[in-house]
């Protein structure tokens, strides 16, 4: 085993995944406004919170995370791991006295800021390269430790003068990470990746007191997430996984994470686990300017919001961090055509066009251009006489061979990668029909009422259906 600097080919790989890799390592990191004292950033850090095993055992957060993933690794393959997690660095403000001494303040007033005290994020990475065959059996460990310690840094007004510092704290912060592998029964060559995050701090509360959540975050690993990367080889998605692979996915245990195939689309030699659920491939919207921090963020609203910002705000959230000065900046800064390109991106668009001419794509000889046998129709979308074509109560399509519609019964099979888990206790209900319905982006819906529902006359009467595409259903016989 190596614990060293990525190959250039390795750390490329890396890169594209670590777009996505950063929005979870800050998201949530300051909020709209941007401000300390807004109440929403006083409870800071909820991602991927591994606190020491001392603080967390009897509270709800968690001292470890275990990822559980499938590969098909290569003859002699390496697995390049990349750990990434915040360790909060807690800022104290300083006004400097005539005598030429400090006293720590609540806040210091410059020019285009005011400096208030906060708990900064800074990246820490854990790198190891292992060969696949050293993770058989009991694996590798990669331990690691941060010391405490202390800077300063001065603070000059407008004229250069030293009129402060921020004086930054670090606690010792320690972990390990775990790898391992073993061998699935089957035709084919998979293992079973498992990798454990913990941290190992051996800091306690002092005695005969409770400390609370602002005392154990400087010992804490925040926004945890792994980045796995494959020499030779592949992954199987765990959202999606092939047919003869759901068992074993199935068994699989992620605890505080989750893993997802991530890098270049097309590609399966990169694993993003994150505490945050995401899809395969996740990416960065491309219209989006800059990180906003904010959780399901979106863009436009907040970039307008934050530029309506009071003077005296702005001077307070510049105060508070250099990221969210970087986003005050960013919405002061934003040009027309960059704030206009946020209002609403329609990506379907892209797949029923004809490439570089905006046309719409021809339909298919047989009349029927896709698996369900629903025809394309002549009108777009959003002309409105492109309804006139369409009958929920009478349209039918083709699944598995059968045509359905309304009045069909079906049992349902939910998929993973688009539904609740609401949706998912409906696995294996039967239902029925009760129309056939097309959105704007040329998807069909099947609107159903599950079987021996007691209020589903009161569904249908109220027009309020379950809603299932078509690959999530099988046809049943319907009854005589």
């Amino acid at each position: 085993m190596s614990v060293t600097t990525f190959a250039p080919e390795t750390e490329a790989r890396l890169a594209v995944a670590r777009q996505v890799a950063d929005a979870v390592l800050f998201e949530g990191y300051v909020l709209y406004p941007y401000r300390a004292s807004a109440a929403k950033n006083r409870l800071r850090w909820q991602f991927g919170v591994l606190v020491p095993p001392a603080w967390g055992a009897d509270r709800e957060e968690h001292e470890f995370q275990h990822t559980e993933c499938l590969m098909e690794p290569k003859a002699d393959a390496t697995l390049a791991v990349e750990l990434r997690f915040l360790r909060a660095r807690r800022r104290t403000v300083q006004q400097a006295r005539p005598d030429g001494g400090f006293e720590t303040v609540p806040e210091l007033r410059l020019g285009d800021r005011t400096l208030v005290p906060w708990d900064e994020g800074t990246e820490e990475r854990v790198e190891a390269v292992v060969p696949v065959e050293e993770l058989l059996g009991e694996g590798v460990r990669v331990p690691f430790d941060r010391p405490a310690g202390q800077d300063t840094e001065p603070v000059l007004d407008e004229s250069g003068r030293v009129v402060g510092r921020m004086v930054r704290r670090y606690e010792e912060t320690s972990g390990v990470l775990r790898l391992s592998a073993s061998e699935l029964d089957g035709p084919y060559r998979v293992l079973r990746l498992t990798a454990i995050v913990e941290n190992t701090s051996t800091w306690t509360p002092p005695d005969g007191t409770a400390a609370d959540r602002d005392a154990a975050l400087p010992r804490s690993l925040v926004a945890t997430h792994l980045l796995m990367g494959l020499g030779a080889g592949s992954f199987l998605s765990m959202t999606d996984p092939p047919e003869w692979a759901k068992g074993a996915v199935a068994s699989c245990r992620n605890l505080h994470t989750w893993p997802v195939l991530a890098g270049e689309p097309g590609r399966a030699d990169v694993v993003l686990s994150s505490p945050i659920i995401l899809e395969d491939h996740p990416a960065i919207a491309p219209e989006s300017p800059g990180a906003l921090y904010d959780a399901t963020e979106i863009d436009e609203i907040l970039a307008l919001r934050t530029a309506a910002l009071t003077d005296e705000e702005k001077r307070e959230a510049r105060g508070t961090d250099d990221r969210a000065a970087a986003v005050i900046d960013l919405a002061d800064t934003m040009p027309p055509e960059v704030l206009e390109r946020l209002h609403g991106a329609v990506r379907s668009l892209r797949e029923v066009t004809a490439t570089g001419t905006g046309t719409a794509s021809a339909p298919a000889a047989d009349g029927f251009p896709d698996e369900f046998g629903v025809p394309r129709p002549d009108t777009p979308w959003w002309d409105p006489a492109s309804d006139a074509g369409f009958d929920p109560a009478q349209d039918r399509i083709v699944v598995d061979g059968r045509s359905l519609g309304a009045g069909s019964r079906v049992l349902l099979r939910p998929g993973l990668r688009r539904t609740d888990a609401q949706d998912l206790f409906l696995a294996g209900r039967t239902a029925k029909v009760e129309a056939v319905l097309h959105d704007v982006d040329g998807q069909v819906h099947l609107a159903v009422t599950v079987e021996d529902d007691p209020g589903a006359d009161i569904r249908r009467e109220q027009g309020r259906f379950l809603y299932f595409q078509p690959d999530e259903v099988e046809p049943l016989e319907d009854k005589a």
